[in-house]
């Protein structure tokens, strides 16, 4: 049987942040939440994440993405070794194969933590310890073998001398123990060291066979510690998608211009063109083109869509649908079929039925448009009062005539036209013309009145003598 419990209890000082460590975003996701999906794939019998710092806000999280997890509360916060204690209780009777990871390390592959398990099993070890040689090992705990490669002790950077400093084998912080060995001599941890904590990695020095196996990427156990490297684990996650969905037959004009989310998923033939940015979860059909300048998140689309230049949130857009350039789809618009909404359009809680074109200057708020309708520039559907929101209905076939504003609640029926320029504030009936505007007036022969002319004072200057030096009357 295999535990997995993951150290997720830190507050993260270096982060200077109100909210847990844990839970800093990382490509559309938490932390937490790239080490919990690391794990899916071994199908652990049990899942235990150990929390403290804002334990509530971290549990409330995971509740709501990840299934079957226990919290197991660390109170005050002593340690690595200190949090592992904390699962002598609720792993009492347990006797299987306990995997420990930490929460801030979000780059470990499925692949690599299936080895680790692997190798641990095949070994028969008390405890396998993840490493990797690092060019530049700083801030990571040593590991020392001998001659068979097996682990004699691990010693954390600040706690090296200045030899020991040199060895670059160092300390992935993810453990593979025969559970009830380790839970023999947690109990017998000391805090003898700088920081006065109970260190895990004395758990593995009372262990007996400890071995290690090297991980082949070393960025995989990359730690978040402070802002700068988040920033680093950005640019890794980034470039792994973007590798993953170019292996899958998406094209990327300029890859390192566009940033993914996790949650983004991309049909065949889709061509991201520069400065595009998906956010949240998405899913994006095939042949579809976005960009440039396009920010899509917590959408659909369809095959054949076009979004140039425009920001689509949590919308829905039919095949062969085209938004854009600068247009703006918020929460709610859902796009039939080869609509069209362009320059400057902005729609909200709207439904489009298919081919409907919006193509400028166009607000549309909590409106539904039946097939085939036609709205002209400078159309706004006025649908808040000031204290509520109201519907506006447009039938099948109906035109808009250009700067119109349809007052809401009204309903326009089918093969409508609104001739341009009104302001309809009651509903028109099927095959109409609604004409809602004043008379136009022609004055023939009318002239502006003649500019009156500026005297010096309307300019702020002094009053000029007249010619006989005196002033004038």
């Amino acid at each position: 049987m295999l535990a997995v419990a993951v150290l997720a209890a830190g507050k993260g000082t270096r982060m200077c942040s109100a909210h847990p460590k844990v839970l800093q975003p990382l490509a559309g996701a938490t932390l937490v939440d790239w080490v919990l999906e690391s794990c899916e794939l071994l199908n652990p019998q049990r899942r235990l994440l150990v929390v403290g710092h804002q334990a509530e806000r971290v549990q409330q999280h995971v509740q709501r993405r990840h299934q079957q997890v226990e919290f197991v509360l660390q109170q005050p916060q002593r340690g690595t070794g200190h949090s592992v204690q904390q699962l002598l209780q609720p792993l009492g009777n347990f006797s299987g194969t306990l995997l420990v990871l930490n929460g801030d390390v979000p780059l470990l592959r499925s692949t690599t933590l299936g080895r680790l398990v692997e190798h641990h099993h095949r070994s028969g070890s008390a405890v396998t310890v993840l490493t990797a040689c690092l060019e530049e090992p700083k801030g990571y705990g040593r590991v020392f073998c001998d001659e068979r490669q097996r682990v004699r002790a691990v010693v954390e950077d600040r706690d090296c001398t200045d030899e020991q400093r040199r060895n670059r084998l160092v300390n992935g912080g993810v453990y593979c123990f025969h559970w009830p060995a380790v839970a023999a001599v947690l109990p017998q941890l000391k805090a003898d060291n700088q920081q006065g904590e109970l260190y895990l990695t004395d758990a593995v020095g009372l262990l007996n066979p400890a071995t290690q196996l090297t991980v082949e990427d070393g960025t995989e156990i990359i730690g978040v510690n402070d802002r700068s490297q988040l920033a680093a684990c950005e640019q890794v996650v980034q470039q792994r998608l973007r590798q993953q969905w170019l292996a899958a037959g998406v094209s990327f004009l300029d890859p390192v211009s566009c940033s993914l989310s996790a949650g983004t998923r991309f049909g065949r033939d889709v061509v991201v063109e520069p400065q595009s940015h998906f956010r949240g979860s998405n899913s994006i059909g095939d042949g579809c083109r976005i960009g440039p300048g396009a920010l899509i998140e917590d959408s659909q689309l369809e095959a054949d869509v076009e979004v140039t230049f425009s920001v689509v949130r949590q919308a829905r857009l039919a095949r062969g649908s085209v938004v854009g350039p600068f247009a703006h789809l918020r929460p709610g618009a859902v796009l039939g079929e080869h609509c069209k909404v362009g320059n400057f359009v902005e729609v909200k809680n709207s439904r489009l039925g298919p081919e409907v074109k919006a193509s400028h200057l166009t607000y549309l708020g909590d409106a539904q448009l039946g097939r085939g309708v036609n709205v002209g520039a400078g159309t706004i559907t006025a649908n808040f009062d000031g204290a509520s929101k109201h519907p506006t209905t447009i039938g099948e076939g109906s035109s808009i005539g250009a700067n119109t504003v349809l007052v809401a609640p009204v309903t326009l029926g089918r093969d409508v036209t609104i001739a341009a320029g009104s302001t309809i504030t009651k509903d028109v009936t099927d095959d109409a013309l609604a004409i809602a505007r004043c008379r136009q007036v022609q004055k023939k022969a009318w002239h502006k009145p003649a500019a009156a002319p500026h005297s010096s004072s309307a300019t702020g200057g002094e009053i000029e003598p007249s010619s006989q030096g005196q002033a004038s009357t």
